[in-house]
């Protein structure tokens, strides 16, 4: 029999839909406390368990709780999806016509990068080419901080990449629109925005999968076709 759906699931999502996503020991810390506040069976290692609850009351909803990965240090992120429609039409009733265009042309600077980044002198320099609406350079700079506050996009030292919320809600969306550059990862099999590529087949492994999975190796070597890893291991 399906577990039930209780107040402490309801909590839990109410949690997660209220900050966007959330970090896997976040995340944890938010089951124990649901489950405890509304007396509700609890064991440490059944969070998973307690998602899938979830998700099977959401289907009707063609919603679903995604578990994702950070790309920069691999730990693990839930985030609340919709099935229905593309994260980018959700984001149409909160940001204009312009502020859209502008992050779509970041998105393609990030995929299309070797390094899964983009400077933040080539996306302001978009800023007065826009079709919808150009921005001056000041606006385009505001409206970055925006998409960084809303977890669309993450900022390191004037680089912009994808944020993990973005790549757990927009994966398909973003295989789909990039089908010859967007690739999964060869070992966890999820969307590689910061990737190493086998120089011999051409597969991604994301940064965090390449330290796991050639850790022990001291020649590593590609897991596909088994050629010589030629990337530095980080």
């Amino acid at each position: 029999m399906a577990a039930q759906m209780t107040d402490a699931h309801r909590r839990f999502l109410q949690m997660l839909m209220s900050r966007g996503i959330m970090e896997g020991s976040a995340a944890r810390k938010a089951h124990r406390h649901c489950c405890e506040i509304y007396k509700v069976y609890y064991a440490h290692d059944k969070l998973d368990e307690f998602v899938g609850t979830i998700n099977r009351h959401l289907q009707p909803l063609f919603m679903q709780v995604r578990k994702g990965m950070a790309e920069e240090d691999g730990s693990a992120h839930y985030a609340l999806v919709n099935l229905a429609e593309t994260e980018i039409t959700k984001m149409a009733s909160d940001y204009a016509e312009n502020e859209l265009e502008l992050f779509r042309k970041t998105m393609d600077l990030i995929v299309f990068s070797e390094n899964g980044y983009a400077s933040s002198t080539e996306i302001l320099n978009l800023a007065d080419q826009l079709k919808t609406k150009k921005m001056k350079k000041k606006e385009a700079e505001q409206v970055l901080k925006v998409f960084v506050e809303d977890k669309w996009l993450s900022e390191r030292n004037g680089e912009y990449t994808l944020h993990t919320r973005c790549i757990i809600e927009m994966e398909q969306y973003i295989i789909s629109s990039y089908p010859d550059v967007a690739r999964k990862c060869n070992i966890c099999h999820s969307l590689a925005i910061q990737s190493q590529v086998c120089t011999s087949c051409g597969i991604r492994i994301h940064l965090p999968c390449v330290r796991k999975y050639f850790r022990a190796q001291t020649a590593p070597r590609c897991p596909h076709c088994n050629d010589v890893w030629s990337a530095e291991i980080p």
